[in-house]
Parts: structure tokens; C-alpha cells; sequence
């Protein structure tokens, strides 16, 4: 890294030179001398291994990272907005056909169990009723984990994606911001990065959604009787999810604002004192200062771009899951209101539980992807002074 650093530095000097020691420089001629920096500069960076991985997670988008970060740069965000207006659409009609069937069946035996609930009294003992009740809600205690499993099949699947991005992607970042602010910042930031990878497959991906599981099946289990004996537990765990989560949040929040305050002062520091320095040679210390003012400027555009663009591609990621799951936890609330006037409680309460495990599932979804969002946010706002 620090020679390819170190060569993106000299490209970028020597282009800056050749635009200060040019005889005449018009406001057309520099804003296109400065399009050639910017340009040189840009087509050192090798996006080879992140366009490969962005096939594999778009394989029906044919998205160019290159392109991308270009059309970026150039303020052209409608490809940008159109990519996740379209990935929001698509999901949101794969949720509702994946998931139309398994609620079609649950509201058919939501009606039967509240047929043989109403009709309890034509039986001569209550037993055949209950034993026909419980035969129903054990159906669809099944059909309800069955729904559950893909709809967290879908969120282990989303951020797994994510992660497998932000492995490729923060590499070519992090290059960037050596290259726009220094090694300091990149290095401790690059780290952060690592461990938040590591902390969200360690912790969301192997212990929160288990967890996740555990409540579904308590919650579901409890309605199986008209007394409330796991619904403690049940609240238990959902407290310790939300704290786990806030938890989580707070830690990575903390380690971004005391890496943005201690390691961009070092690196400031540090080209403070090569800057001055070279200004400070008697004839051509202030165009040598002018050239690095320029090459550091077009280098901090670049890296602020190609952060953007990550950004942009790490939010479509998070779309298709959030999309997915927003619209389950619609559907199955909207069922459960639907139902509630005709069928029994512990029916209702079971459909209902199916909505509010997603709902969990879907702060899970967006606390992962801010968690990436803010670490990219902090980098480039820390990184962007020239």
C-alpha cells in the first residue's frame, strides 16, 4: 500500500506541475486540466477485484464500480436513485410472492380454529374441541417458524452480503484516504473497519439472530394456553436484544469519534511539516506549495467519491433485505387486525408474533448497515480537509 500510495502522490504532483508552469490558463483550460487530474488519478486505482464481487451480489444489474464512482464525481446521482428505486420494487414484490402462500394458509386456519371456537358448545364434550383447536394452532405454529426461518434465511443472507462488500471495498478505500489524508488515519480507521466485520458476524450473525429464533418460539409456545407463562421470558429476551444492539452501536459510534479526533491530527501534522518546508525554499517554494495544494485537493475529491460510492452500493445492499422484511411485517400485522374480531386471542397472537419477530429482524438490518454507513461518513468527514 504505501508504494502504490506513494506513486499515486508523485502522478498526481507531476500532473498539478504541468498545469501550474503552463504558459496560459484559462477558467476552460483549468476546469479541463483539472478533469485530466482527476482522471489520471482515477485510473490508477484497480476496481478489478470489487467489480467481481459486485457481479456476484448484483448479478442482474451489471454494475460498473468505475462508472459508478464517475457519474458521482461528475454530480450525476440519477443512476444511483434509479438502482435503489428499482432493488426496493423488485424485493418488495419477491417478499409478497415468497411469503403470500404460508399467510394464505395461516388465515384459513385462523377461521377454522375460530369456527370450532364458536361452534365449542354443539360438541357433547369440550375435549374434542380443544383437541381440535390444539391440531390447528400446532399447524400453524409450524407454518409460522417455517415464515420466520426464510425471513431471517433473507437477513443472514443481506448481511453477509454486506460484509463480503465492505471486504473488498475498504482496501481501495482506505488507499484512498492514504493517499488524500495519510497513513495514520487510513491504518486506524482500516482496523475499525476489520473489527466491526468480525463484531457483526461474531455477534449479530452468531448470537443475535439464534436469539432471535428463541424468542419466536417462546412467544409462540406461550399462546399454546390462555395463561401467560413464558411471555416474561419472552420479554426478557427482547430486552436484551435491544441492548445488546444499543450496546453494539455505542461502542462502534465511540471508537469512530476517538479515531477521527486523534488520527487525522497526526497526519495533519505530518504533511504540515513537509509543506511548510518545501514552501519555505527560496524561488519556487510557494508554486511547490500551490502543486501539492492542488494534487492533495484532487486526491481528497476522489476518495470522497469513491466513499460515496460505497455508500450508495452498501445501502442497496441493505435495501433488499429491508424491503423483504418491511413487507412481511406488514403483511402479518394486517392479518392478525383482519382476524382479531372473528378468532381466538392465542390465533391472533401467534400471527402477531410472527410480524413483531421481523420487526426485530429489522432493526438487526439497520443497525448493521448504519453501523457501515457512519464508519464511511466519519472517515470522509474527518478526511476532507485539504
Amino acid at each position: 500500500m504505501r508504494k502504490r500510495k506513494c506513486a499515486l502522490l508523485v502522478l498526481a504532483v507531476a500532473v498539478a506541475t504541468l498545469v501550474f508552469f503552463s504558459p496560459m490558463k484559462t477558467a476552460a483550460s483549468e476546469a479541463a486540466t483539472f478533469s485530466d487530474i482527476r482522471d489520471k488519478l482515477v485510473s490508477q486505482y484497480d476496481f478489478e477485484e470489487i467489480d467481481g464481487s459486485l457481479k456476484e451480489l448484483f448479478p442482474d444489474e451489471q454494475l460498473d464500480f468505475k462508472e459508478t464512482l464517475m457519474g458521482i464525481l461528475s454530480g450525476d446521482l440519477d443512476f444511483s436513485l434509479q438502482l435503489l428505486g428499482e432493488l426496493a420494487a423488485d424485493q418488495l414484490g419477491y417478499a409478497f410472492q415468497s411469503s403470500r402462500s404460508n399467510l394464505i394458509h395461516m388465515l384459513l386456519i385462523a377461521l377454522l380454529a375460530a369456527v370450532f371456537s364458536n361452534f365449542s358448545k354443539v360438541f357433547q364434550s369440550r375435549q374434542i374441541s380443544d383437541i381440535s383447536f390444539y391440531g390447528l394452532y400446532l399447524l400453524l405454529i409450524a407454518l409460522a417458524i417455517s415464515s420466520f426461518e426464510a425471513v431471517v434465511n433473507w437477513v443472514r443472507g443481506g448481511i453477509e452480503a454486506l460484509t463480503a462488500f465492505m471486504g473488498v471495498f475498504c482496501p481501495l478505500y482506505f488507499l484512498a484516504v492514504s493517499v488524500a489524508k495519510g497513513s495514520a488515519t487510513s491504518v486506524a480507521f482500516y482496523h475499525l473497519v476489520l473489527f466491526l466485520i468480525f463484531l457483526t458476524e461474531v455477534v449479530i450473525l452468531n448470537f443475535l439472530l439464534p436469539m432471535l429464533h428463541i424468542y419466536m418460539i417462546v412467544r409462540v409456545l406461550n399462546y399454546l394456553s390462555d395463561e401467560d407463562y413464558l411471555s416474561k421470558f419472552a420479554e426478557l429476551i427482547e430486552m436484551a436484544v435491544s441492548w445488546l444492539l444499543k450496546t453494539v452501536l455505542a461502542c462502534i459510534v465511540g471508537l469512530n469519534v476517538i479515531q477521527g479526533l486523534i488520527s487525522p491530527a497526526i497526519d495533519t501534522v505530518k504533511r504540515s511539516v513537509i509543506t511548510r518546508s518545501a514552501e519555505a525554499i527560496p524561488g519556487i517554494g510557494d508554486a511547490i506549495g500551490g502543486m501539492a495544494e492542488v494534487a492533495i485537493g484532487t486526491a481528497v475529491l476522489v476518495k470522497n467519491g469513491i466513499g460515496m460510492a460505497g455508500a450508495v452500493i452498501s445501502i442497496a445492499l441493505c435495501v433488499v433485505p429491508l424491503a423483504q422484511v418491511a413487507c412481511i411485517v406488514l403483511l402479518y400485522k394486517l392479518a392478525a387486525a383482519i382476524i382479531q374480531p372473528v378468532s381466538d386471542k392465542r390465533i391472533v397472537g401467534c400471527i402477531e408474533t410472527v410480524g413483531e419477530g421481523c420487526r426485530m429482524l429489522l432493526g438487526v438490518i439497520f443497525t448493521t448497515g448504519f453501523l457501515f454507513l457512519l464508519t464511511i461518513v466519519v472517515v470522509a468527514a474527518v478526511t476532507g480537509n485539504v
